[in-house]
């Protein structure tokens, strides 16, 4: 019985030969797979952000050709409508609920209002394409993320359209 259910847990022949898994190799394994492409797609996303914006007046950082330590796109927008607009953007722009419209609100930890844009697959993934930021001046949008380079992109065109829009 103890082998039947090893068995279950894992794959036929391996059994409890490998350890306790709970069915999390197979995720493991795809993690790695898929962690080079998917970074490099999130930089790209970041990058592209960067370059755009900084060609429309706002200022960024980092800018699109620093060196990157990180995932992490800060966008002073300049306005709380353009912050609230733009985090929109990146909402209406997403594969996952971008029928949403999100609005700031009040959120514990913090003292100001924040919006937050996230259509992604998995609830508070950060390396998927979504976008934050707290109601106050200078007005700065954290963006992060883009499973997929186009989509990312797609994300970032999408947000300076909404912003755009008066």
């Amino acid at each position: 019985m103890i082998e039947l259910c090893a068995e279950r847990l894992t794959a036929p022949g391996i059994g409890k030969e490998i350890g306790p898994s709970l069915n999390q190799n197979t995720l493991l394994l795809k993690g790695l797979f898929f962690a080079p492409s998917v970074v490099r797609s999130s930089m790209k996303t970041a990058i592209f952000a960067s370059r755009m914006l900084e060609r429309l007046g706002y200022k960024v950082e980092p800018k699109y050709n620093d060196k990157r330590g990180d995932i992490v796109q800060t966008l002073s927008l300049g306005t709380e409508e353009n912050l609230v607009k733009f985090c929109q953007g990146i909402q209406k722009g997403s594969p996952i609920d971008s029928n949403v419209l999100p609005y700031p609100g009040d959120m514990g930890g913090y003292e100001d209002k924040v919006i937050m844009a996230a259509g992604t697959f998995t609830q508070g993934s950060t390396i998927e394409l979504s976008c934050d930021g707290p109601i106050r001046a200078p007005y700065i949008a954290y963006m992060q993320g883009g499973l997929t380079y186009e989509y990312g992109k797609l994300g970032i065109l999408k947000a300076i359209e909404f912003m755009q829009k008066k």
